[in-house]
């Protein structure tokens, strides 16, 4: 099976989430690997002769002044062993159901909100998220960061767009589609993946509002898919549906429960990890819709 979209026209945009990360090409590489393989193992789809029509924005030198590399990259990507498609909530309600991580934090952060003190957001922030706590302490890294992104949109505004965000990535996603939409920036139509998001912490939303008003799914959207694995410490909190309300062409958030079945060289799991999420059938499924799968 091979997608039949003229690929001229199409451009899969990937953003990568928080921590250092290996040297760009090599970080480009492992994601189209990931992407390719959960084609293949979801979807039966053969990869066309160029490759995706990908391209990826790669921020971590803004903040980390050598990228990992050999031994210091704890968490590679390399090709799962195993057959067929990758485990999926789909059939296993219990799965897609909130953890009791979730509930408490839900209760913990309308306290926040209502409030405006974020002392758990804080704690989860500096310490787990770092560079999140960095993107808001650092005015010069954030606009750095986001322009990064903002020339891939400019060079793309023939092409029809697919933006894949993972973590702190779909953060910088929503800021710079949310400011070309304040300022009349012109932007392709998009669809936009957020993978492992963070966008539903207390803090986060405060800040967003903040800058942004009124808390939207972008009006360039087509489309906005969110997937969480239940289990992933950066997707606590309400549903993005929940929070975030479709904008004027009634373009809502759809929130799809994943199974983030990424191991470690050492066996460990890593529910946050970019390609475990890159390889799940849900988002297979996207990208094989983004780019005209046929049955």
């Amino acid at each position: 099976m091979v997608w039949e979209r003229t690929l001229g026209r199409a451009r899969i945009i990937g953003i990568h989430g928080l921590a250092n990360k290996p040297p760009r090409d090599e970080k480009s590489a492992w994601w189209q690997a990931a992407i390719c393989e959960g084609l293949a193992r979801n979807r039966g789809m053969r990869v066309p002769k160029g490759g995706l029509p990908f391209t990826f924005v790669y921020w971590a030198d803004l903040r980390y002044p050598q990228p990992l590399s050999g031994d210091r990259n704890r968490e590679p990507y390399s090709p799962d062993l195993g057959l067929g498609p990758f485990p999926s909530p789909a059939g296993q309600p219990e799965k897609a159901e909130p953890t009791l991580t979730d509930r408490i934090y839900r209760g913990l952060s309308y306290l926040e909100e209502a409030a405006g003190l974020t002392p758990v957001d804080d704690l989860i922030l500096e310490y787990r998220l770092d560079d999140l706590w960095g993107y808001y302490a650092d005015a010069g890294f954030r606009a750095a960061a986001r322009e990064r992104l903002r020339a891939v949109l400019a060079e793309a505004a023939n092409d029809d767009v697919l933006i894949a965000a993972h973590s702190m990535g779909g953060l910088i996603a929503y800021d710079v589609l949310r400011a070309a939409e304040a300022d009349g920036t012109p932007l392709p139509r998009c669809a936009l993946v957020t993978l492992g998001s963070p966008l539903a912490l207390a803090e986060l939303k405060l800040k967003l509002a903040d800058e942004h008003g009124a808390l939207l799914v972008p009006a360039a959207l087509t489309a906005w898919t969110n997937l969480m694995d239940r289990q992933d410490i950066a997707t606590v909190g309400d549903d993005l549906a929940e929070i975030y309300a479709p904008n004027a062409a009634g373009v809502p958030v759809r929130d799809v429960p994943v199974v983030n079945a990424y191991r470690r060289p050492d066996g460990t799991e890593n529910r946050h990890k970019s390609y475990g999420y890159l390889r799940t059938p849900e988002f297979s499924k996207v990208v094989a819709g983004f780019l005209n799968d046929r049955p």
